[in-house]
This record gives structure tokens, C-alpha cells and sequence, in this order.
């Protein structure tokens, strides 16, 4: 096994130009989080594409599964004060 293999995995978030969130572009391993940062550069923005790279540690992401998604969303159903539904917007507000 190379030493390669025993590096960390990190999960690459990338912010493009014209894009206001990051977004999940890929993995890799890299030895340190400058090394994750600077080969996520090489392989994820070759053609000038991002304007920030996250590098993440998967070991950290803490994540609900797909098996979960009823139960562990349902709680946001109830709360329907959450919904806009029920408000009259005049139609001189934009963009809503």
C-alpha cells in the first residue's frame, strides 16, 4: 500500500465566478490541508473556473442518509408559520 493511500480523504467544494455558493466538485487524498487545497486547485480549476476552493476532511462531515429523509425532515412539516403560503405580496416587490 502506498503512502498515497493512507492520506486522508478530502471531499473539494469549489465557488465559480459567477456562482455564490460552493459547490460539491470532488475527492481526494492529500497528506495536509495545504497539500488537499493546492491539488484541488490542479484538478478541479484548470480552465480559471473558481474563485474559492473549501478542502474538507470527510471524517468530518457529518451527514443524515437517504434512509432517514422522512423521519429526519419531518419535524419542518409542522411548522407551517415557516411557509409563505398564507401572505399576500404586493406585486410591486420583485424577485419573490
Amino acid at each position: 500500500m502506498s503512502d498515497s493511500e493512507n492520506w486522508p480523504l478530502y471531499e473539494i467544494f469549489i465557488r465559480g465566478k459567477r456562482g455564490l455558493n460552493h459547490v460539491h466538485v470532488g475527492s481526494l487524498h492529500a497528506a495536509d490541508d495545504q497539500m488537499a487545497l493546492t491539488h484541488a486547485r490542479d484538478l478541479y480549476t484548470r480552465r480559471n473556473e473558481g474563485v474559492s476552493i473549501w478542502a474538507v476532511r470527510s471524517e468530518y462531515i457529518a451527514a443524515s442518509t437517504r434512509d432517514e429523509k422522512d423521519p429526519f425532515f419531518a419535524p419542518s412539516a409542522d411548522k407551517v408559520y415557516r411557509h409563505p403560503t398564507f401572505y399576500d405580496i404586493p406585486d410591486d416587490v420583485p424577485h419573490i
